[in-house]
């Protein structure tokens, strides 16, 4: 059964169909939600509150997006909505190299030199592109990250932040000059 028909049997309140839409998305929903709160307990409360607000609305879903944008979205949300109710410190903005998958946010890719002095050349690269990355205004570095970490297109960022397209153009923009700027002091 493909998601379009398994979404009209939840819209027809065949709630056992929406099972296999947590089990399909449950992954990337937590891996959003644990991104912005980075600890796993709120990540897993978030992700809870992103399905059942799923299942709540599902019926208003109308197709205008894909159903993982949309999804996307609601997970984005709920996790700013949780930092900005619990008053955490902004996204990413703390760095915990020992517990964090840097690759993911650096997007260095991985040599097969094995040789000590490259793993510390790269990780050093890493620090300061994950330095720099944190140190972007929030509205930039989500936009930065969804596009160049995430793969997301504009369309999507712009749906998801709830902005225009030419929003999303200018923060990338922005986000490039400052890390320009940024990136020249290394």
């Amino acid at each position: 059964m493909n998601e379009l028909e398994i979404i009209e049997e939840i819209k027809q309140d065949k709630s056992e169909y929406f099972k296999e839409l947590v089990d399909k998305y449950k992954n990337m929903v937590f891996r959003i939600c644990f991104g912005f709160v980075k600890n796993k307990e709120d990540a897993e409360d978030i992700a809870q509150d992103v399905f059942f607000t799923i299942y709540k609305n599902i019926k208003n879903f109308k197709f205008e997006s894909k159903i993982s944008t949309w999804i996307y979205r609601i997970a984005v949300n709920r996790s700013l909505n949780h930092i900005r109710k619990r008053k955490l410190p902004r996204i990413f903005s703390k760095i915990n190299l020992k517990e964090g998958n840097v690759d993911e946010y650096a997007e260095i890719p991985a040599s097969e030199d094995s040789s000590a002095d490259f793993k510390v050349i790269t990780d050093e690269k890493k620090r300061i592109i994950y330095k720099v990355l944190n140190g972007l205004p929030s509205n930039q570095r989500i936009a930065f990250t969804l596009y160049n970490i995430k793969g997301l297109t504009y369309e999507e960022i712009a749906e998801i932040m709830g902005c225009s397209i030419s929003a999303v153009e200018s923060r990338m923009h922005r986000a490039k000059m400052n890390l320009q700027k940024r990136l020249v002091k290394y």
